[in-house]
């Protein structure tokens, strides 16, 4: 049987490259919402999310964390933590 890292478990990976560009948030912050505190997810997307990032400290300030993975220039993986 293989080790699954948290990484690469694939409940804990939220691609969203093929996700509707009005669904994206959505679909983010309910991802986010439904977590308990110290769990996060890696978050896939096509382009630099810094729009999401600036969402996120207006609607859920200390509630977050963010890191980086992996920055471009045609995928960007974002892990978003829930404090």
């Amino acid at each position: 049987m293989a080790n699954v890292t948290p990484e690469h478990n694939e409940n804990t990976v939220l691609d969203i490259r093929r996700i509707p560009p009005r669904d994206r948030h959505p679909l983010i912050f309910d991802r986010f919402d439904a977590m308990r505190s110290e769990e996060d997810f890696v978050l896939v997307n096509d382009h630099e999310p810094r729009p999401l990032y600036y969402q996120f400290l207006i609607e859920r300030a200390d509630e977050f964390t963010w890191e980086y993975l992996e920055q471009g220039p045609e995928v960007w993986r974002v892990r978003i933590g829930k404090r």
